[in-house]
């Protein structure tokens, strides 16, 4: 649903970035070329995220500070 999600406001003007875990990257990209974007960049996260504690979270958001920013001045 993220992917799709984001490519929703991308078509509305607002720039998105995604973040995804692992096991979800085929689905991202399946829901991408449905999407009608079939390269819609997303970020790849290791699984899980949302059983992680506060500090560990964090760690993850500054692994993926570089991309999102990246996806984002792309647009």
């Amino acid at each position: 649903c993220s992917v799709h999600d984001g490519i929703a406001l991308e078509k509305m003007g607002v720039p998105t970035a995604v973040i995804c875990t692992e096991p979800f990257i085929s689905s991202g990209k399946a829901m991408s070329k449905i999407g009608g974007i079939p390269d819609y960049p997303f970020v790849v996260l290791p699984h899980p995220l949302g059983s992680l504690p506060p500090d560990s979270l964090r760690e993850r958001a500054r692994q993926a500070a570089p991309e999102v920013l990246r996806i984002l001045s792309a647009r």
